[in-house]
């Protein structure tokens, strides 16, 4: 049996992100259940950073995380969110809001919208106004999972793949973990499953959370227009979102949220074709074929804001969790607070300078 300080189970972005620095701090294995990282969520994530979260403390970790996220992971990339009929107040709110983080946000006519998109439909059944962000990112999940990964590798720690976790016992000091082809005898369990963090703390005896995973559907289609330039296009209230994929094709999402049991989540046809009828209804595009389409989960708590601290009934038990459609973004944020919080570290001064404080991450309000 092998002793760790920290085993971290899941090699999704908040996974991997959190055991790269912890790592640092001694011991550390990651299991993970597939036969590499980011399988499920984290690897169907549609990859774009910006600020049109309704909850504040997602914002905040979203601004605390922008400088953390470099090339290659990452790459300047303008978000344009536009306003459908009946959604003006929508877009007043989002601008409002978005100033806090991003005073480089601009309000759109609708024909310097169009200028940017020109398949965006004006009149009665098209836009009625925008916001520019030009600073946007997007993000290469990718890249980002490989550099956690390797910063994990050089600072000692490893990663285990179709290491799915069966068995959690804590011996009244250490919590002993066993996978089908190892046991470990770990100081900290840090709990970043995703979709799947109720059933391994169900392994462990403690209290679920009361995760909800979603299923959410991207399709891809080809497009015989230039796109690269286009903007990350996303309706700020129901709707869709496109996005460039090289120069030929776009990526689209009808925000779908559908609940869904803990699984290798698939495509359902109505999804797919929702998908394909509201970029249709919006613009002037026709998708009469797809290039591609998949599902991803993506996993919220009951107030939708993310976990990251230990369990108060169950000593050395890390909740890790719930970071939703914006684990992507927030990452470099919750990997700063699972350091500090696992390891009893100071607070980081880069989230204290955003407002937030461990409190607002600890399972404590769930319970």
């Amino acid at each position: 049996m092998k002793q760790v300080d920290f085993l971290v189970v899941g090699a999704g972005i908040a996974g991997l992100s959190a055991a790269a620095r912890l790592a640092r701090h001694g011991e550390t294995v990651v299991c993970e259940a597939e036969d590499a990282p980011g399988v499920h969520a984290s690897g169907r994530s549609a990859a774009f950073a910006h600020f049109d979260m309704d909850a504040p403390l997602v914002r905040a970790l979203t601004a605390a995380s922008m400088p953390l996220l470099q090339e290659p992971g990452a790459r300047p990339h303008p978000a344009l969110f536009i306003a459908l009929e009946g959604q003006e107040a929508t877009l007043d709110r989002l601008e409002a809001n978005y100033r806090v983080w991003a005073p480089q946000v601009r309000r759109l006519s609708v024909a310097e919208a169009r200028e940017l998109v020109p398949v965006l439909r004006a009149g009665a059944d098209g836009i009625v106004g925008a916001l520019l962000d030009p600073q946007g990112r997007k993000l290469d999940a990718h890249a980002l999972l490989e550099g956690h990964r390797k910063a994990l590798l050089a600072a000692g720690g490893t990663i285990a793949a179709k290491a799915p976790v069966t068995a959690l016992s804590h011996d009244g000091g250490r919590w002993i973990v066993d996978t089908p082809g190892a046991s470990y005898d770990a100081r900290v369990v840090v709990n970043a499953a995703g979709a799947w963090v109720d059933a391994v703390a169900g392994l462990a005896g403690v209290s679920p959370i009361g995760i909800r995973p979603l299923r959410r559907t991207v399709i891809t289609f080809d497009v015989p227009i230039d796109v690269a330039a286009w903007p990350f296009t996303k309706t700020v209230g129901p709707g869709f979102y496109i996005e460039p994929e090289g120069s030929g094709r776009l990526l689209a999402c009808p925000m779908d949220e559908s609940a869904s049991e803990p699984c290798d989540a698939q495509p359902e046809e109505e999804d797919v074709a929702l998908a394909a009828w509201r970029v249709e209804q919006a613009t002037s595009l026709t998708i009469p074929r797809l290039a591609g389409k998949w599902a991803g989960l993506r996993s919220f708590t009951p107030d939708r804001l993310p976990v990251a601290g230990f369990d108060p009934s169950a000593p050395g038990f890390f909740w890790l969790a719930g970071q939703g459609g914006f684990g992507l973004q927030t990452s470099p944020a919750m990997a700063l607070a699972a350091e500090a919080l696992a390891t009893g570290g100071d607070w980081p001064e880069e989230l204290r300078a955003v407002g937030v404080e461990a409190e607002m991450l600890a399972v404590e309000r769930l319970r």
